[in-house]
């Protein structure tokens, strides 16, 4: 079984409306549904563009939860006209006194699914107060099982480990980082990932600018479809990239059936191959 992806480097600048989010957010995923994807992602933390409608500096990240309710029925509406699943990038909710990063999968048939970013990063902490997920979650689709893992998700192997022994064979990973040294990091171990646990990596992060909006006013991004790295796939494990920072989407075709070979008979068999007796058996 085969699934036709995209993922979006999305442009951060100032907008004057949610009208203007809602145009931006369009025009990727009608982009998209013309490249006949199944599945489009979007970046961690792009809702932030929605606090340079502000005039003046803000990092009030508490602001976003009142964008919520305009957020989930523009991502579920574009689901349904385009029959296309989206992962709606992560928006910051609020629930009882708590602040969460979320991932957002948004159905073709108008379900919503929610996954709170599990490990945060100082920023996140200290400066947004913002309160990691406390659950894990597999999301079953029309094209098999997906995890929505994201950022500094990806730095930590045993939660990969985990959504693998869940049956996920493909996790989308929203980023948003402002420099190399970040970036590289999430890349890098994206990397690593695909290749202890046989699976495909969605990710891609947020270009351009906010200048009126604090921890924002950097972005380093590039979108990547990254494989394990074995005969069947790309030599360097990228199926797909953009171009560093540039306001683009990329597409390609993921085949589920090449997961399945080299996990049993691939050049290294990684997955079958953990020594269970020696160490605990991180996905269950």
């Amino acid at each position: 079984m085969k699934i036709r992806v995209s993922a979006v480097q999305y442009h951060l600048e100032k907008i004057n409306s949610f009208d203007d989010f809602a145009s931006q957010v369009t025009h990727y995923v009608r982009t998209a549904s013309e490249y006949d994807s199944e599945f489009v992602l979007f970046p961690e933390f792009f809702t932030t563009q929605l606090l340079s409608i502000s005039e003046g500096t803000t990092s009030r990240v508490d602001d976003l939860p009142s964008f919520t309710d305009q957020y989930i029925g523009l991502f579920s509406g574009l689901a349904k006209e385009t029959g296309m699943h989206i992962v709606g990038g992560t928006h910051v909710v609020r629930k009882g006194d708590n602040l969460y990063n979320t991932a957002f999968l948004f159905y073709p048939d108008g379900r919503v699914e929610e996954q709170a970013k599990l490990h945060m990063t100082p920023t996140e902490k200290h400066e947004w107060n913002i309160t990691p997920g406390d659950s894990i979650r597999v999301f079953e689709t029309n094209k098999g099982k997906i995890a929505l893992l994201t950022c500094y998700d990806m730095e930590f192997p045993e939660i990969v480990r985990k959504v693998r022994g869940m049956g996920a064979d493909v996790i989308f990973a929203p980023s948003c980082t402002d420099d190399l040294h970040g970036f590289h990091r999430v890349r890098y171990t994206s990397h690593a990932r695909t290749i202890e646990n046989q699976v495909y990596v969605v990710t891609t992060g947020t270009v351009g600018a906010l200048r009126n909006v604090d921890f924002m006013r950097a972005n380093y991004g590039q979108a990547a479809i990254i494989t394990p790295n074995d005969i069947p796939f790309p030599k360097n494990g990228v199926m797909m990239e953009g171009e560093f920072n540039h306001d683009m989407l990329i597409t390609a075709d993921l085949d589920l059936s090449l997961l399945h070979e080299v996990r049993e008979k691939g050049s290294v068999t990684t997955w079958n191959d953990r020594r269970l007796d020696l160490y605990p058996d991180l996905s269950k």
